[in-house]
């Protein structure tokens, strides 16, 4: 969402939801060190899953707290990652890890550690998805995420060689940073995009996958930004969904499309 200098509470709202993307940081990965043992596993919602959470070490020395979806039937190290939008968290990004699991995905969920109000440190958020990853000895990979977590997606899979594919939900880029991630990536990258709005930058993710070497983009008709979260919040309504009417129709329409899009990616 651009924003505007002045500290306003429209700014301020701004931030909390996309975060002036101005604040890329550009660092290298390091060493990320496995952090102390997950918690008990814990039964899921759905019968078969069950949820492992626990805790993984950013190189920077902060916690990413993650939530693992573990279906009985999933493929061994086989892993989706999703990643969150700008200071949100991995809750908002739950009904699509069920959804994916109920289909026998390991799907993993990722709170970002290094993010700022003043700064979005979306490549940091990148390797740190490749630190949850590694956590779980995962082995075929694919990255996802929801608006700028779709832009820590695509950092992490232009550097991890045991990436599949990237899917990215209404994706938002910043000062180029995704471009520069697909211009030399392989592999396929499958992005769903809402209606044009202030909420994904006027669809400026379109731009970026429109120089990636495999791209393939699916608009959701009359999508809000909001609708690519599941569940989303009052926040995210009241600032990027003027029009609450037809949203769950959308969501779920989302959901599937997803579900369907990533387990393209895992038979590439």
């Amino acid at each position: 969402m651009p924003c505007q200098s002045k500290f306003t509470a429209v700014w301020v709202a701004c931030l909390v939801l996309v975060g002036c993307f101005g604040g890329v940081m550009h660092e290298a990965p390091g060493h990320i060190a496995a952090s102390r043992p997950s918690r008990p596993l814990a039964a899921g919602v759905t019968p078969g899953v069950r949820i492992e959470w626990g805790r993984a070490e950013s190189a920077t020395g902060c916690t990413l707290d993650y939530a693992w979806y573990r279906p009985a039937s999933a493929t061994p190290g086989e892993l989706v990652v999703l990643a969150h939008g700008f200071l949100r968290d991995k809750a908002r990004l739950a009904g699509l890890a069920r959804a994916l699991a109920e289909t026998g995905i390991s799907v993993v969920t990722v709170d970002f550690c290094n993010t700022r109000p003043w700064r979005g440190n979306h490549a940091r958020n990148g390797f740190d998805l490749i630190a949850v990853a590694d956590r779980l000895e995962a082995r075929r990979l694919v990255y996802a995420g929801f608006s700028a977590g779709g832009l820590a997606a695509l950092v992490a899979a232009r550097n991890d060689p045991r990436t599949l594919g990237v899917l990215t939900l209404d994706l938002v880029d910043a000062r180029e940073l995704g471009r520069l991630m697909v211009r030399e990536f392989d592999r396929p990258v499958i992005g769903l995009f809402g209606e044009p709005a202030s909420c994904n930058a006027y669809n400026n993710g379109l731009a970026t996958l429109a120089a990636a070497r495999q791209a393939r983009i699916e608009r959701i008709a009359g999508a809000s930004h909001c609708d690519f979260e599941a569940p989303t919040d009052r926040l995210c309504r009241a600032l990027c969904e003027p029009d609450r009417e037809g949203a769950e129709q959308r969501r779920a329409e989302i959901l599937a499309r997803s579900v369907t899009a990533v387990r393209s990616l895992l038979v590439e």
